[in-house]
């Protein structure tokens, strides 16, 4: 669809796309730009999340930023104009004062003038008045605040502020600590002012380390001890909302991915039949696997953890079971079942749980595995997950274990017939050749759609897995 518009031979306007599949709003997270500022082809000027998750938006042309017609934290229908270019500054017209987007008024008692000039276009239905939300965004400063708490917003969880009008003219910063998107989005999340950091980038650019570096002096001097093995690193855990001193509430809007998780949810508990069954596993074998392969060149430059083994033991087990791979079609009352694995993983992250997936996993060698698991933690972490990379998956991995729990019931991800949750490994003892010794043990638990997986069908594929930890060594027999 076309995003962008030319109000005159100077000036052009980008339009809020699709980015989803038929998504009709997003929400804008995060200016990255601000008026008076240049702007080239292909560069990003915002990011904005919708129901599935957080995208980065790029500018089609060069030129200044004359004008932002929306504030952060506003919901925008698809097609409205956010942004105005003048792509011939200086010529032409005589130049007009920049224009931030002023925090939503509340509307007059009065019935409101009919509006004047440019009205927002909605494609596909001519000129209508717009139905967007101007939602305040919480804890975010109004537009004549310092630059620094311009450029992000932590979660949207942050008390509210009082809406205050943005000035006639914004005075913009000479010069703004220059990051790429990624960095201010992890400095953002840290909690660190990107102003207080040293840069060490070429160019003066301010990297992840360098983020990382201005975080350590600030972290809390003492954590809570980490589980003796823990199956994967935690991605980041949603930051709670900090509270107004004396409140005794505080209300968090929920909205963009958290909002499509919780109705994602209803919907799997109460339309496929959850069975969930558990198993307690000596694990002491595979843990010593992950630490050889750790050692191995042929795994050098991936990262090698529990989980990547418990994948590829999830992976055998369908293989010798494939009927579990399967999908419940209701509009035509059948059971597709699927010769391809898309291989799930969830992971916390500032703006909820999200469930990227690994696509073909059953066709991947350990290193390619180990490499797309990597990848996708990342990405994860980064808040950078697209849409499509959460789309089609079959079957999914939980990992309560980094979070020091024993097991738990998971809940069906929408469309998919399996998910295993993997409890954290521990020193217990345990009954091995005879005697009571330590030994590293874990906890499984598979839930299942019963309308696809009978009872006897998920017993096979949990025991497999089961035996598989047991005996790594079954990876290459039953494979």
């Amino acid at each position: 669809m076309t995003t962008m518009t030319e109000t005159s031979a100077r000036f052009r306007e980008f339009k809020m796309p699709d980015v989803g599949e038929g998504l009709t709003e997003a929400e804008i997270l995060k200016w990255y730009v601000q008026p008076g500022d240049t702007v080239t082809d292909g560069q990003v000027v915002c990011e904005v999340e919708t129901a599935k998750a957080a995208v980065e938006l790029p500018i089609p042309f060069d030129g200044v930023v004359h004008e932002l017609r929306f504030p952060e934290g506003t919901t925008v229908d698809v097609g409205q104009v956010i942004i105005a270019v003048d792509v011939v500054p200086g010529g032409g017209e005589a130049a007009a004062e920049p224009v931030v987007p002023a925090a939503p008024e509340p509307e007059p008692a009065a019935e409101p003038e009919a509006p004047k000039g440019r009205q927002p276009v909605l494609v596909g239905y001519g000129v209508a008045e717009s139905s967007t939300k101007r939602r305040a965004r919480k804890g975010t400063e109004p537009p004549a605040a310092a630059a620094a708490a311009i450029q992000g917003e932590l979660n949207g969880h942050t008390t509210v502020a009082a809406d205050v009008p943005a000035p006639a003219t914004t005075v913009v910063p000479e010069s703004r600590p220059l990051a790429k998107p990624p960095v201010r989005k992890l400095a953002k999340d840290l909690g660190i002012d990107l102003a207080t950091v040293t840069p060490t980038g070429p160019g003066g650019i301010i990297t992840r380390e360098d983020v990382h570096a201005a975080a350590a002096p600030v972290s809390a001097p003492a954590s809570a001890p980490t589980a003796p093995a823990a199956v994967a690193e935690a991605v980041a855990v949603p930051v709670a909302a900090a509270p107004v001193p004396g409140a005794r509430e505080t209300r968090i809007p929920v909205k963009g991915v958290r909002k499509a998780i919780a109705q994602a949810m209803v919907g799997s508990a109460f339309t496929a039949p959850h069975v969930t069954e558990f198993v307690t596993v000596d694990v002491t074998r595979m843990m010593k696997l992950v630490a050889e392969l750790k050692e191995d060149k042929d795994m050098a430059g991936v990262r090698v953890n529990p989980l990547l083994i418990i994948a590829k033991a999830l992976l055998v087990a369908i293989r010798r079971n494939p009927e579990v791979n399967a999908a419940w079609d209701e509009a035509n009352q059948e059971i597709v079942q699927k010769h391809y694995v898309n291989l799930g993983i969830a992971a916390a992250t500032p703006r909820g749980l999200i469930v990227p997936n690994i696509k073909d996993a059953h066709d991947k060698t350990l290193p390619q595995l180990a490499a797309a698991l990597g990848e996708l933690v990342t990405t994860a972490r980064e808040g950078k997950t697209s849409p499509a990379a959460m789309a089609g998956g079959t079957v999914t991995i939980t990992n309560v274990g980094v979070f020091g729990v024993d097991t738990g019931t998971p809940i069906l991800n929408p469309g998919e017939s399996a998910i295993l949750a993997v409890g954290a490994i521990k020193l217990q003892p345990w009954v091995h050749k005879g005697k009571v010794k330590p030994r590293q043990v874990t906890t499984l638990a598979l839930s299942f759609d019963h309308r696809l997986v009978d009872g006897e069908l998920g017993s096979r594929v949990l025991a497999d897995v089961a035996a598989i930890l047991e005996q790594p060594k079954r990876l290459i027999t039953w494979a």
